[in-house]
């Protein structure tokens, strides 16, 4: 019976150049895994070019799927439908894993068989010579005692973990509704400060297109994914429960934040914000989970603070 690989490394990529993309792969190659404790899936979702040919190099090294075009959520369920790992790392293609640091990362899994390590990623190169980890615990209670940066590319984790959890298909901002789902079926977390990931600043990303359409969309995902994290509070357990509150609190700070810089229309953010109460989310509950929520939940709980808030930010965008 066949060994089954230590990660599976699913790497997604759409329109990206050849170069690019055989530095992302190589980075993953370049890890002491062997051959048999690593399992490398390439989907590619609908790219106007194949490289299949381009990456003849690497026959038998990697598996290259080509779907017709149906975004990134679609890419990486079919990447999770297909991969035999214990666990599982989202690389997109135009990134790539920064060799010393993502090590650290695979010794903690070694040693401590955790079901998720979570790092930080970085869009600068530099060496670290020392990690600080954190002490193991459950994917809520970290949830619940920290702010979570939700990208699905900032963990590995036990692919026995996911369960029957997928991406929500033809939606922006896909992992902030897949990480805190996922997080809260995770028994055992290992938080670490190893840069493990760099990313790639890109002038085309979704943040930073200014299409009037795109944009608003961006917020209506954001809005339905706030309500859909909600409802399923109402099922919890009361750890799980006030664990994902306070990530729908951070998300939902962050929802009008994104209002008033995007639309730059105090009306439209008033009738974002009476939504928010009809779905039970406004005003921001009063917690004091960091300094910046107190203070933006204590200036948003009026009309004239989100005046004050909203011509603050208008300023700073000039």
């Amino acid at each position: 019976m066949p060994q089954e690989p230590l990660i599976s490394f699913i790497v997604t990529t759409y329109n990206l150049p050849k170069e690019l993309l055989l530095k992302c792969l190589r980075s993953i190659m370049s890890l002491s895994l062997t051959p048999s404790e690593r399992e490398i899936v390439i989907i590619d979702d609908g790219s106007e070019h194949s490289l299949i040919d381009e990456l003849e190099e690497l026959r038998g090294q990697v598996v290259y799927i080509w779907n017709r075009n149906q975004g990134l959520s679609a890419a990486r369920n079919t990447g999770l439908s297909m991969v035999h790992g214990q666990y599982i790392q989202f690389v997109d293609g135009d990134d790539y894993l920064l060799k010393h640091q993502y090590e650290h990362v695979i010794e903690l899994l070694k040693k401590y068989s955790p079901d998720m390590v979570m790092f930080s990623l970085t869009h600068h190169e530099e060496y670290q010579s020392t990690f600080h980890d954190s002490d193991i615990v459950t994917g809520a209670s970290y949830m619940k005692n920290h702010n979570l940066h939700s990208s699905a590319c900032g963990y590995v984790f036990r692919r026995s973990s996911l369960g029957d959890l997928r991406f929500t298909l033809n939606i922006y901002h896909e992992d902030e509704e897949f990480t805190p789902l996922l997080l809260l079926c995770v028994n055992t977390l290992i938080k670490t400060t190893a840069q493990a990931y760099y990313y790639r600043l890109t002038p085309h990303s979704i943040t930073r297109d200014s299409n009037p359409a795109k944009q608003k969309k961006r917020l209506d995902d954001t809005r339905n994914i706030l309500e859909r994290l909600t409802n399923i509070t109402d099922r919890l357990p009361f750890m799980d429960k006030t664990s994902l509150q306070r990530r729908i609190a951070q998300l939902t700070m962050d929802y009008i934040y994104q209002t008033m810089v995007i639309t730059h229309d105090l009306d439209q953010v008033e009738e974002r914000i009476l939504d928010l109460k009809d779905l039970g989310l406004f005003p921001l509950p009063d917690k004091n989970y960091t300094s910046k929520y107190a203070w933006f939940r204590r200036l948003s709980y009026y009309k004239m603070g989100r005046i004050i808030l909203f011509n603050l930010l208008r300023t700073q965008g000039k």
